[in-house]
């Protein structure tokens, strides 16, 4: 499944705190969603995640999808963040997969 492999390498890069390795799972004009203001595009996702404490980790089930099209996938997923110095943050994102990239990313805190 394109969702579960897309989030696979998203999560590799978090974990890595690889901020140019996450926003390459994104699509070139992605809305992106953090706990913090939105952005677009590639550059906007990559400072989401280089502003992120080292350590950070992701762990994540898929909740729910949605095939809307045959490249395009809807996902509701369940996230835990985990950090070195706090507790975990437990979120909720909905994804748009298209192809092989994201292409709107929302989390929602819990």
């Amino acid at each position: 499944m394109a969702l579960e492999d897309v989030l696979e390498r998203w999560k590799r890069a978090v974990d890595a705190h690889d901020p140019e390795g996450v926003a390459a799972n994104f699509t070139e004009d992605a809305i992106f969603q953090g706990l913090q203001p939105y952005g677009v595009g590639k550059a906007a996702v990559a400072a989401y995640y280089d502003s992120q404490p080292l350590g950070l980790k992701a762990e994540y089930e898929v909740l729910e999808t949605r095939r809307l099209a045959d490249d395009l996938v809807l996902g509701y997923v369940n996230v835990d963040f985990s950090f070195t110095d706090r507790p975990a943050r437990n979120v909720r994102l909905g994804v748009l997969v298209r192809g092989d990239l994201i292409a709107h990313y929302q989390v929602s805190a819990l």
